[in-house]
């Protein structure tokens, strides 16, 4: 929380410099596709080792997999993967680039058009793979 100090010397707190910036929100983005790719990785671990323990339940488990809930969990990782990739490098960029800071606002916008723009035919994709075969 940032504070100031008015004429009387009296300290007045303001709000937080990020709550409601774009910056928060792409922390919020950065952190919830992190936890949410973990959890795809733990989890597709476990089901490739399955292979090794008993194919037929190893294939049983993969036959579950192919229902559009889980053609539109899909659709979640690819942009959370998406995203994720784009705004890491967006992140790096503000830790090493010496005008990183300055444009960090201008570079999530950036983020946000060019994930849109790679999911746009991804999905596009997936969907038909979905339900066009």
């Amino acid at each position: 929380m940032t504070s100031t100090t008015d004429a009387t010397g009296q300290v007045v707190r303001s709000r937080s410099i990020y709550r409601g910036d774009p910056g928060m929100w792409s922390w919020v983005l950065h952190r919830i596709t992190g936890v949410t790719l973990f959890f795809f990785l733990f989890v597709h671990v476990l089901d490739t080792a399955l292979v090794r323990v008993s194919p037929e339940a190893y294939d049983a488990v993969i036959e579950t997999y192919k229902n559009p809930v889980v053609g539109a969990l899909e659709l979640g990782l690819l942009a959370a993967v998406i995203y994720h990739a784009f705004n890491g490098l967006r992140v790096i960029l503000i830790d090493f680039w010496s005008k990183g800071p300055k444009y960090q606002r201008l570079m999530f916008w950036i983020v946000m058009a060019i994930s849109v723009a790679i999911m746009i035919p991804a999905s596009g994709r997936i969907v038909y793979l979905m339900f066009g075969s």
